[in-house]
């Protein structure tokens, strides 16, 4: 098990209540598992349209990615708005 840190932007930070968190997982998908299950049904929904980072980079293996200590999870989900 990987003590990770969640790092949580935008819509994302605001349904979570928070913008950082600590998780143990073993895989990225059972880090947003927790996160779901942590933060409920407002936060799932945006996770859901989300763009999910590890140390910067989407992981092809996407949530069967494999975490190690001291990894960092980004979630950044799209941003809307802009110039008109």
């Amino acid at each position: 098990m990987a003590h990770v840190r969640l790092r949580l932007f935008a819509a994302a930070r605001d349904a979570a209540g928070r913008a950082n968190d600590e998780l143990d997982a073993e895989t990225l998908g059972d880090a947003l598992a927790a996160a779901r299950h942590a933060y409920g049904d407002q936060f799932a929904n945006v996770l859901d349209a989300a763009r999910v980072w590890v140390n910067g980079d989407e992981p092809p293996e996407g949530e069967r990615a494999a975490l190690r200590d001291g990894d960092e999870i980004a979630v950044v989900p799209p941003v809307s708005g802009g110039a008109r």
